[in-house]
C-alpha cells in the first residue's frame, strides 16, 4: 500500500471517529476543504464545524482510486451521518484530494447528492 493510500484510510477512520485532531494532522498548514453544505473553508474549521453537527458517522469504504502520475485520489464510500437532532443522512460520497509535494493533504473536496442532508441540516439550523 503506497502512503497516499495509507492517508485515505486514516483519513476514512479519523473521520469515523470524529477525531479532528488526526484528521487535520494528515493536512498541509493551510489546507482547505469543500463541501456541498459548508462551503469552501480551511480544514480545522470544517472539521470543528462538521463534528459539532454530528453525534454518529458510519462509513463503508467502497473504493480507493488513483493515478501514478496524479497528486489527485478520490475515496468512494457511504456516509451514515447521524446529526445533532438525531436525524439520519444516509449517502453515497465521493472525497477528492490533492496531495502537496510532501503527501499533505492541500484540498479536498467532498462530492454527494444534498437533498436529504440539506433538508435536515436546515431543520438543525432553524
Amino acid at each position: 500500500m503506497d502512503k497516499r493510500t495509507k492517508i485515505a484510510r486514516q483519513y476514512i477512520e479519523f473521520l469515523e471517529k470524529g477525531d479532528s485532531d488526526k484528521i487535520i494532522s494528515l493536512f498541509a498548514e493551510n489546507g482547505t476543504v469543500e463541501s456541498p453544505l459548508y462551503g469552501k473553508m480551511k480544514a480545522a474549521e470544517f472539521y470543528k464545524t462538521l463534528f459539532s453537527d454530528t453525534i454518529l458517522s458510519v462509513l463503508e469504504l467502497k473504493g480507493i482510486f488513483s493515478e501514478k502520475a496524479s497528486n489527485n485520489l478520490a475515496l468512494y464510500f457511504n456516509y451514515k451521518w447521524t446529526l445533532k437532532n438525531n436525524e439520519l443522512a444516509d449517502f453515497d460520497v465521493v472525497d477528492i484530494i490533492e496531495f502537496n509535494r510532501s503527501d499533505e493533504i492541500k484540498f479536498l473536496k467532498i462530492i454527494y447528492d444534498t437533498v436529504k442532508s440539506r433538508e435536515i441540516m436546515n431543520k438543525i439550523r432553524d
